[in-house]
């Protein structure tokens, strides 16, 4: 056997971890131990894990992340309405399995940005595509590529996307462009994919953020808020001490 062809042949194919531990092996002369099934299953499980990492590191780029969130680093002890067994409820994800949302409500400082973006890390590591945006930001990009011709195309990426995280929902009043490009997303995303909404405004006052538009009010709660888990936090910033959490 030629080991030099067999690594060139594996990185020809794309099989780089595989080629790079077996190449370690053939110089430490570490294999001879090893019957061929027990040194293909250790090649296979290297290459396996390494393209999961790579992965896992593409989806949390690609997510758009604002902070290092984790759900092991949240804090309970903070009187704030957090109930631990139900947020580890949600983190396991099922959430994502049954296409359902979840709304965080709380004043600012309390750590909205930080659970959905928790929540939003773990549904990487599992494997899900998920997009973290500022909603304002995000309906300033949408309205500039009505203008550009890429509105449609903009739609699709994020219809795509199993998790959609929405924060800093409704510190403004929207207008036609945003409440207009609110429902496409909506109706792109309902019973299909999960929405994540962070807000410092309760959602009973929501439907005053659609400026009279009765309509598109009631489509966009009804699609949005009749299908999601809630959250409502309370109590004083959690900026005032030293906390990992926003």
């Amino acid at each position: 056997m030629n080991n030099n062809q067999t690594i060139e042949k594996l990185r020809e194919m794309r099989l780089t971890a595989m080629s790079e531990l077996h190449l370690q092996h053939v110089k430490n002369n570490s294999y001879n131990d090893l019957t061929p099934d027990e040194y293909l299953a250790i090649l296979t499980d290297h290459e396996w894990e390494d393209r999961q990492n790579r992965k896992t590191g593409r989806l949390l780029r690609q997510a758009g992340f604002r902070q290092k969130a984790s759900v092991a680093d949240i804090n309970y002890a903070e009187p704030r309405n957090l109930e631990k067994n139900m947020f580890h409820r949600l983190a396991t994800l099922d959430f994502i399995v049954k296409k359902q949302n979840i709304i965080i409500n709380g004043a600012s400082g309390c750590g909205k940005s930080y659970l959905s973006q928790a929540l939003g890390h773990q549904a990487c590591l599992m494997g899900y595509k998920v997009c973290y945006t500022n909603t304002s930001r995000l309906l300033s990009m949408l309205k500039l590529s009505k203008v550009d011709g890429t509105y449609l195309t903009e739609l699709k990426k994020l219809a795509r996307v199993d998790l959609l995280i929405l924060d800093d929902f409704g510190l403004q009043a929207f207008d036609n462009h945003a409440r207009e490009a609110l429902m496409d997303i909506t109706d792109d995303r309902y019973n299909e994919k999960s929405t994540i909404v962070s807000s410092q405004i309760p959602v009973k006052a929501w439907y005053d953020l659609f400026g009279g538009e009765g309509t598109l009010a009631d489509a966009f709660l009804d699609r949005l808020v009749n299908s999601s888990h809630r959250i409502n936090l309370k109590g004083e910033s959690m900026r005032k001490g030293i906390l990992k959490e926003e």
